[in-house]
């Protein structure tokens, strides 16, 4: 008779859990808001619906750019490269970084230590660290830390899902 209970009260807190699960994840999440004052290159802006986002993106690139995910270290291709170019946001293409600004942080992830432009991106506290967003289209690209390289001493520590690498020739 106890096991019965016992697997009745084990199923219910199952069930109850998922249903709470799926209601979380199915809740509308609120649109990202902007720092007051933020600006991108040219005051260009691409805003699009949740939707539109989740069709023109892979389930991967939509995870880390607009659900502010993270990819495994040396996942991305983007780490390893070592050509002349630009790296830019994949969604909007709004230029971010440029090679002769990148350098190996030995993390796993693509590292650079200054934007191409000031107002490329913006950060915004998150927890212990610094976010850093596309200011184009709010974009999640990662995360600055203060143990970079001079002349910045800055770490652009980037999702390589979150960047496009256009090389120059």
């Amino acid at each position: 008779m106890k096991q019965n209970w016992l697997f009745l009260v084990i199923a219910l807190l199952l069930v109850g859990g998922l249903w709470a699960y799926g209601t979380y994840i199915a809740a509308p999440r609120p649109p990202h808001q902007r720092p007051p004052g933020t600006t991108s290159p040219n005051n260009r802006r691409v805003e699009r619906t949740d939707a539109e986002w989740r069709d023109i993106l892979t389930r991967s690139q939509y995870n880390i750019t607009r659900e502010r995910g993270t990819e495994w270290a040396n996942s991305s291709e983007v780490t390893h490269e070592h050509r002349r170019g630009t790296y830019a946001c994949v969604c909007c293409h709004n230029p971010l970084f440029t090679s002769g600004t990148k350098f190996d942080s030995h993390t796993g992830w693509p590292s650079f230590y200054a934007p191409v432009v000031s107002n490329a991106i913006y950060t915004e506290p998150d927890g212990n660290r610094t976010e850093v967003r596309c200011s184009v289209c709010d974009a999640h690209l990662g995360h600055v830390f203060n143990d970079g390289p001079e002349p910045t001493g800055l770490r652009y520590c980037m999702n390589g899902v979150a960047l496009v690498f256009a090389q120059i020739k």
